[in-house]
């Protein structure tokens, strides 16, 4: 029971690792909607620069979440689509929509957060 447990974690730890890296679920969640060119990813995901949003792609890339497609030019186009495991994602990021919904406190006048639970 306890291997089983540790295998458990360290899948979870493996997960969170990839989905706790700052930009990597909003990428995965905007790219639900279907295939994105890097130009539009960026515009979309408004947030990571250029040079952060490019590394991240390679590791999600690297992770099997998603595939690079390079259509040649000129200009060559890169387009990037989510793999059946970054498809995957959805139901995760529905998920953790609810429960945003349902968990976390709205902030209080004074502008403090209000913990989770309470």
């Amino acid at each position: 029971m306890a291997k089983r447990v540790d295998s458990q974690c360290n899948t979870f730890q493996r997960a969170i690792a990839v989905l706790g890296r700052p930009w990597n679920a909003l990428i995965l969640n905007v790219l639900q909607e279907g295939p994105l060119r890097f130009s539009e990813l960026s515009q979309r995901a408004k947030g990571p620069g250029d040079k952060v949003l490019s590394s991240r792609l390679k590791e999600m890339e690297t992770h099997g979440l998603l595939l690079r497609h390079v259509e040649g030019g000129p200009p060559v186009r890169v387009s990037y689509e989510l793999t059946r495991a970054g498809r995957e994602f959805g139901e995760l990021a529905q998920a953790i929509e609810i429960w945003g919904r349902s968990s976390c406190k709205r902030r209080s006048p004074a502008g403090d957060k209000t913990p989770i639970g309470a």
